[in-house]
């Protein structure tokens, strides 16, 4: 009898050996105390260097976001606050740029290097909550969420925040369960680096203390030491930025209530209603994918016995159903709180400020106790991680090609700030024999001149009331400056021209274009008017 009848048999045995194997490798690691470890910062590092990658390629042809700039600008000086925000953002940024350049690779590293650490940081939540396997399926599909992909490009005040809230939610999990003073302090430290960041964390603040007080278990903890002590250490924590608030009049609170008080009912509810879709569709991708890992985790060919394995109703060890009850009030708090406030108060809610708010969802999805993670399933979703990064990483710069094909036209993101940052840089060297040391101009325009000019100079925006500190006025007209207007912005324009007309009478004044080419394609052509104030005598 011929062996061609089996052959392919035989093949499919393999095949499904192989996969069987890797599936039992993948778990062993995830579920081993010492490998998992390992596994899961390697596979945060691997996730956090691939993204880097395709973010250069995909942003070739852009100068980075202006909030990426502008935290550079408040790292310059670590100071206790910079006008509209507490300083972690910036002293994060300080820190990496005297390690690495200061380039747009290495911005978007730091944001994917954000990205890791949390990635890291949830899957020490997860074992809190879940075992080691789940755990580690939890991570995969964090990465899969894209706020820790393409959607994570700019490091912002933002994006920081997935720095101290996760470090936030696993020290309310710690207190919870060890209920000592040592624990409280942890907690307690914890919200202060939280509230240093950003006073949106006052969200997962508020739900932590709401779900400890809803959590069956809340004597037990309330009774302990550890939440007055976590009370009091935020309180003393805060203390030096406290006096710093006072001493600039509360200008960060001045700054919320100008740029996002409304007046009109139908904006704010449109407003709600964008905030809402926009966080559900990217929330849609890691919350889908782990379903389709999960099925494909199951036989094609036995459904209703991989239904089975699965979802059940058995008792489920994998999962601390007290510390889960806590994870589920907090994520349901924080996604249900912000847009009903934003209703109540008359916000503008930003879709970027759900950023920092949702990292707990695949953790909540993962620990409902019905729920099955096969071993195979955790195989089953790393491919899927792979292989949507390593298509996007060889798709990007076609995108980036595409992108600017369609948007020559118009649009500031394509705008070349970045050499217009050297052309002025060399233009005032040239004329004054010093260093470039003011820009004042719109933020948008000022920070990226602080981030790609040689001479980093400080930035002042005209008619701004919330001041970063960095610089004055008076500085400016003692050092000289640079005044730049958008003439293709007409809502600006005018008050610029204006503010100019009132403290660079003296300037020389410059027409500059700019102009960026990419593959063939130009980018929008920008004429700036350029305002040379020379340094006093």
């Amino acid at each position: 009898m011929s062996t061609a009848s089996y052959l392919p048999a035989a093949s499919r045995a393999r095949r499904r050996l192989t996969i069987r194997r890797m599936a039992a490798w993948l778990a062993s690691r995830a579920t081993d105390p010492r490998a998992g470890v390992w596994l899961v910062v390697g596979f945060a590092l691997v996730h956090a260097v691939l993204w880097t990658l395709i973010l250069v390629k995909l942003k070739a042809a852009q100068d980075v976001h202006m909030d990426v700039a502008e935290a550079y600008a408040w790292g310059q000086r670590f100071l206790l606050g910079y006008g509209k925000h507490p300083p972690l953002s910036g002293w994060i940024a300080g820190v990496w740029f005297r390690i690495f350049p200061v380039t747009n690779w290495s911005s978007y590293a730091l944001a994917m290097a954000t990205t890791g650490f949390a990635l890291v940081v949830c899957w020490r939540i997860a074992l809190r909550v879940v075992d080691r396997r789940r755990a580690f399926f939890v991570v995969v599909m964090l990465a899969l969420y894209p706020i820790f992909n393409f959607k994570g490009f700019k490091f912002n005040a933002d994006l920081a925040q997935l720095v101290p809230l996760p470090l936030l939610v696993l020290a309310y999990l710690n207190a919870f369960e060890k209920r000592s003073v040592k624990s409280g302090l942890w907690l307690g430290f914890a919200g202060a680096l939280a509230l240093m960041t950003k006073y949106w964390v006052v969200t997962v603040i508020g739900a932590i203390g709401l779900t400890a007080l809803l959590h069956p278990q809340r004597l037990q903890f309330l009774r302990s030491p550890a939440p007055w002590v976590a009370i009091a250490t935020v309180a003393v924590a805060m203390v030096p930025h406290l006096v710093w608030l006072e001493e600039v009049d509360f200008l960060p609170f001045t700054y919320a209530g100008d740029v996002y008080a409304l007046s009109s009912r139908a904006l704010n509810v449109q407003l709600v209603i964008g905030y809402i879709g926009h966080n559900l569709a990217l929330l849609a991708a890691p919350v889908l994918l782990g379903l389709l890992a999960l099925s494909l985790s199951a036989p094609p060919w036995r459904r209703s016995a991989g239904l089975s394995r699965i979802w059940s109703s058995r008792p489920n060890p994998g999962v601390n159903r007290a510390q889960a009850f806590n994870i589920w009030v907090i994520q349901l708090i924080v996604a249900v709180g912000p847009p009903l406030g934003a209703l109540a108060f008359m916000v503008y809610i930003k879709t970027d400020w759900g950023i920092p708010l949702f990292f707990l969802v695949p953790l909540a999805v993962v620990a409902i106790p019905r729920l099955r993670i096969p071993r195979k399933a955790l195989l089953a979703i790393t491919a899927i991680w792979f292989v949507a990064t390593i298509v996007t990483l060889f798709a990007a710069p076609s995108i980036a090609v595409q992108e600017v094909a369609s948007s020559h036209n118009g649009g500031s993101t394509y705008a070349a700030r970045s050499e217009l940052a050297r052309e002025l840089t060399a233009t005032w060297q040239n004329k004054f024999h010093s260093r470039w040391a003011v820009v004042a101009a719109r933020t948008d325009i000022s920070e990226p001149m602080t981030f790609y000019s040689p001479d980093h100079p400080a930035a002042i925006t005209p008619g701004e009331a919330w001041s970063s500190g960095l610089t004055s006025l008076d500085e400016a007209k003692r050092l000289g400056f640079i005044g730049i207007c958008d003439t293709t912005d007409p809502i600006f324009l005018k008050p610029c021209e204006a503010w100019m007309a009132e403290h660079a009478k003296d300037a020389e004044p410059l027409v500059v274009n700019t102009q960026r080419f990419f593959h063939g394609h130009p980018g929008p052509s920008t004429a700036w008017k350029v305002y040379l104030v020379p340094p006093a005598k």
